[in-house]
């Protein structure tokens, strides 16, 4: 687990003194957004993306596209992104691409590189140099990808750009990440002879967001095929000149949940009918967890008591929404397990253990185990909750501030990469005085 920040701003979370009434409109989902501009960067034209994420992942993702030589133009509608120019190159220097913290930038955009012709190096924040990307840069050198990061398994690293990627089959150890995997189909299309990935090690976490990476494949005009833990997908031009970026059903999540510990209704515009986000479970488990979710033509309906039932929930699936249900799950009545979700240690931080530090230095009750938490509801009181330079654990602390007066969240900044307008959202939300 990382460190808290230095930084010594804080957030004080409003309480809510009475049932949340209120309607909200998230940003684009960033896992859609990234994905977009990858694909976007691949095809064999211009690609408007709409209604895309603005946060800090979305702009480290668009300067790395225009650092391997694409051409990212804002535009009233969002972002049009030419694409990136390969072939051989006269320039010698090194291109510097900085991934932040972004997973989606450290594991999309380096097989970008190889289908250059400069040698491209990878850096970012001291966060990123944790987090796992060595089962995914071997098996971009097994497909042809020359790569040069001392042996580390980890950024920094260069890859030395040939002008193309020959491709081929690869087996792929993405149980730390179904991201290695994403990496992997999202490049093949523009591949000499197309990527055949069989996985290895273990199913990958968040079978949603592979299905996702498969679903934009086909939209911009790719042959995706799979059988069980086997991939394929064959060379193919891509295209699609037009994309609109769905809303971010994990980014709503503390929004879906506020009701069950207030009590109250929440509305969240422009839900989709149907969606390949991990998110969109959360519709469920509202259900599970004592509240009704119902979704109509203008999003999803939200209704809660204020009371929490416990639950034992495997999120092997949805992983990403684990500090915000752990938050809940700390007012239930009855304690509760978390499964499934060991690969949150391989974060932003360690998810798991900076949940169990947090939350019990507020008075909770919430153990490791090996795979997610156990979580006693106990009383909770005032006090700092660190976030560590994770945009998630800003948004577990503003939940708790809904029952418990008192709550600072330290750096509440960081929760820019995925929706830089929270603050005031939640305020909004809350109604705090003076809103």
């Amino acid at each position: 687990m990382s460190e808290p920040s230095t930084q010594q701003n804080s957030w004080t979370a409003p309480v809510a003194a009475a049932p949340v009434d209120a309607g909200i409109r998230v940003p684009g989902s960033k896992s859609i957004t990234n994905r977009a501009f990858v694909l976007a960067a691949l095809s064999a034209g211009p690609t408007l993306v709409r209604e895309p994420l603005e946060s800090r992942d979305a702009r480290l993702m668009l300067d790395a596209l225009t650092a391997l030589g694409a051409r990212c133009e804002h535009v009233p509608d969002g972002v049009r992104v030419h694409p990136v120019t390969r072939g051989s190159s006269t320039v010698s220097d090194t291109v510097d691409v900085s991934m932040g913290n972004a997973g989606t930038v450290a594991r999309f955009t380096p097989a970008l590189a190889a289908l250059g012709a400069r040698a491209v190096r990878f850096d970012g924040d001291e966060a990123i140099r944790r987090r796992p990307v060595g089962p995914l840069l071997r098996a971009l050198a097994e497909l042809g990808a020359e790569i040069d990061d001392d042996g580390r398994g980890a950024p920094p690293f260069v890859v030395h750009g040939r002008g193309g990627l020959p491709g081929g089959t690869v087996d792929l150890d993405s149980s730390a990440s179904s991201q290695f995997l994403s990496a992997l189909l999202l490049v093949a299309p523009a591949t000499e002879h197309g990527v055949t990935v069989r996985l290895v090690g273990g199913a990958p976490p968040s079978e949603p967001h592979i299905a996702m990476t498969l679903d934009m494949l086909r939209r911009f005009g790719a042959r995706p095929e799979r059988s069980g833990t086997s991939f394929h997908v064959p060379p193919a031009p891509l295209a699609c000149p037009d994309y609109t970026v769905e809303p971010d059903l994990s980014t709503a999540a503390p929004f879906v949940l506020a009701p069950l510990l207030t009590g109250g209704t929440v509305r969240v515009a422009g839900w989709p009918g149907e969606t390949t986000q991990p998110g969109d479970w959360l519709r469920s488990l509202v259900g599970e967890l004592g509240g009704s979710a119902v979704l109509g033509d203008d999003g999803l309906t939200v209704t809660g008591s204020g009371e929490v039932r416990g639950a034992d929930l495997d999120l092997h699936e949805v992983g990403e929404l684990t500090p915000a249900v752990a938050a809940v799950l700390c007012f239930a009545d009855r304690p509760s397990v978390i499964s499934g979700v060991a690969h949150l240690r391989g974060h932003e931080t360690d998810r798991l253990a900076a949940l169990a530090t947090e939350l019990g230095a507020l008075g909770g009750n919430v153990t490791e185990t090996e795979d997610g938490l156990r979580i006693v509801p106990a009383p909770l009181r005032s006090g700092t909750f660190h976030t560590y330079d994770d945009h998630r654990l800003v948004m577990t602390g503003a939940l708790l501030g809904l029952r418990v007066p008192g709550i600072e969240v330290e750096n509440p900044a960081t929760v820019a990469k995925t929706f830089p307008g929270f603050v005031r959202a939640w305020e909004q939300l809350v109604g705090r005085p003076g809103d």
